[in-house]
């Protein structure tokens, strides 16, 4: 949540620091605003969209500032609650991502020294917290500020006073450092810097930074030198492009096989899997939140049919605040960005407890890969939608890799088995661009089905997660009240909701549960549901008993969750494009969830 740029240079910072902001976009916001030092501090912020802010923006001449995009959680969204915050002296500027949590504690003994606060924020209590400790050194007084505040951020400040000077510092919510020569940078995300430079700095938990023209100081809170090497990012400017595609969500759909097969690359032969270690392991607990908890809860199937090995799915949110069992399962935690604040909360606690873990993850150098044991990369490259597609396939495939080691470790995959299993996932980028063949089928079926007011999903065993899935992406994006239920539970209260003005996606597959699913569509059918259901290519059976079929390639049924995934994605672009929806950045949602 929430955009934050800084930069220090020779260069004018405004343009540096718009460009920047815009490829945050897809974090989510709703507000905008700029801090330029240069003659003297100058700041402009609206509410609204980027577009709104540049439309009012005087010239603004300057080489130090940062910008940043606000996602309300403390106050409304408004021009005076947008950020940034300015003290009473008007010569220190401050953005903030995050919560301060004793804001209101600290506003009150600031309101009483007589400082005079104009917004509902919980940010600006620290900026004049910062304030309140200025001596001449903004570094100094952040540091000290930073000491009273309680609460996740990510901060960037400036003084008029110091021209060529940002002080930056994050706890819990991520912060990156861009390194130019004179000049450089600090961003909540390294899309913002890919124009600029590929030589990074991960900021840390508890840590400061201080960027100027010619160098970078990171210290911690109680003023001690960090060292730290630079790593290298190897996405590209164009990754972060459009690349001919209406879409950041279609491109990124359509670079499925790619995925795959980059997660796959030098792992798959001899299960070489970054480390991962599985003996003594008996129980595997899976914790994430939204897109990562419907991957979840298809590793559960995953794991206990291929490693033969009990396994669980819960909410991050959920695990993080329940009572500890006397079990030590390996918990394994799934986030996109490895910033999720309740599944970096559950990391903490799943360690706490004495459990091993392990983080599945998109970005190098995230806040997850610090909170456990092992990391494994899903290598899906920069996801710029705010809806999850290549990164949630790239999921299954890591959870598909570790089910395989620890089938092979624990002695329940015997050698054919396992080099059937590497074969049928060697196969999968060419079953998903099967799939996106028939995009304009999908698209067809979207003009159908599409204009509904409700649509239902249902599936069963590993495609009940699937259709929690392909529901909540058509829920993100189009607006469209959807849906999803375990196929069997119909009967035991949503029947009730199903009317001919109801479609309903099936998802019908040849599984273990097909017999079963197949008769669950019957149930919708008879209360004259229209059905569009995605089954298995050659299946002539299920077209008698359905209105429209979507045909997935013919694999073994532990791997159709990948396929019919892709199918569900873009059958949910292809709807919210049919009603014209802001598909890359849907309202009140944003990409990194980092407050909880």
């Amino acid at each position: 949540m929430c955009g934050i740029v800084g930069y220090a240079g020779g260069r004018n910072a405004l343009p540096i620091l718009l460009d920047g902001l815009k490829r945050l976009e897809y974090r989510g916001y709703d507000s905008a605003g700029v801090a330029i030092v240069g003659s003297a501090l100058q700041v402009v912020k609206d509410k609204g969209f980027i577009a709104n802010l540049e439309a009012q923006l005087p010239a603004i001449a300057g080489s130090t500032g940062f910008a940043h995009t606000r996602w309300a959680t403390h106050g409304a969204p408004s021009k005076v609650n947008a950020h940034p915050h300015v003290d009473c002296t008007g010569k220190i500027a401050l953005a903030h991502n995050g919560i301060i949590e004793n804001f209101a504690a600290l506003r009150e003994k600031l309101e009483a020294r007589g400082h005079r606060f104009v917004s509902q924020t919980d940010t600006e209590s620290l900026v004049h917290l910062i304030e309140s400790y200025y001596e001449g050194d903004l570094e100094d007084a952040t540091r000290k500020a930073l000491h009273e505040a309680r609460g996740s951020y990510a901060i960037l400040a400036v003084h008029a006073d110091e021209p060529g000077r940002v002080v930056g510092a994050r706890n819990e919510s991520p912060l990156v450092i861009g390194l130019g020569p004179d000049e450089n940078f600090l961003a909540s995300d390294v899309p913002a810097l890919l124009r600029y430079t590929d030589r990074v700095l991960y900021v840390m938990d508890k840590e400061m930074v201080v960027i100027t023209p010619k160098g970078v100081a990171i210290k911690d809170l109680e003023g001690h030198a960090v060292t730290r090497e630079p790593q290298r990012i190897t996405w590209s400017l164009e990754d972060a492009e459009k690349g001919g595609f209406d879409h950041f969500m279609l491109k990124e759909i359509h670079e499925a096989p790619k995925a795959i097969h980059e997660t796959l690359l030098g792992r798959l032969a001899n299960l070489e899997v970054d480390g991962f270690l599985s003996e003594g392991i008996t129980s595997v607990k899976l914790v994430a939140c939204g897109t990562s908890y419907h991957a979840a809860m298809i590793g559960k199937y995953i794991l206990e049919e291929i490693a033969r090995i009990p396994a669980s799915a819960e909410l991050a949110s959920e695990y993080r605040y329940s009572q500890g069992p006397t079990d030590r399962p390996l918990v394994i935690l799934i986030t996109q960005s490895g910033e999720t604040a309740d599944t970096l909360g559950a990391a903490r606690e799943a360690r706490r407890r004495g459990c091993k873990t392990l983080g599945i993850t998109n970005i190098l150098g995230s806040s997850l890969t610090r909170e456990v044991d092992t990391t494994l990369y899903t290598r899906a490259g920069i996801e710029i939608a705010v809806a999850g597609t290549k990164t949630f396939i790239a999921q299954l495939i890591v959870l598909y890799l570790i089910a395989l080691k620890m089938g092979q470790d624990r002695g329940t995959l015997g050698y054919d088995d396992l080099d059937r299993l590497k074969d049928q996932l060697r196969s999968l980028p060419r079953t998903v661009q099967n799939v996106l063949d028939r995009s304009a089928e999908i698209r067809a079926l979207a003009a159908k089905y599409g204009n509904a007011r409700d649509i239902f999903y249902i599936g069963r065993h590993a495609n009940y997660p699937v259709a929690l899935e392909g529901a909540l992406k058509l829920k993100e994006i189009s607006y469209i009240h959807a849906e999803a239920y375990a196929a069997g539970e119909l009967k035991h209260g949503p029947l009730a909701l199903v009317t001919p003005q109801t479609p309903v996606i099936a998802v019908a597959v040849q599984d273990p549960t097909y017999d079963k699913v197949r008769s669950n569509i019957g149930e919708v059918s008879a209360r004259g549901a229209p059905v569009l259901a995605l089954g298995t290519s050659g299946d002539r059976e299920l077209a008698k008993y359905v209105d429209d079929v979507i045909e997935i390639p013919e694999i073994p049924w532990v791997f159709s969750p990948v396929p019919v995934s892709v199918a569900l994605q873009l059958f949910a672009y292809e709807v919210a494009r049919l009603h014209d929806c802001p598909i890359d950045k849907p309202r009140n949602l944003a990409k990194s969830v980092t407050v909880e």
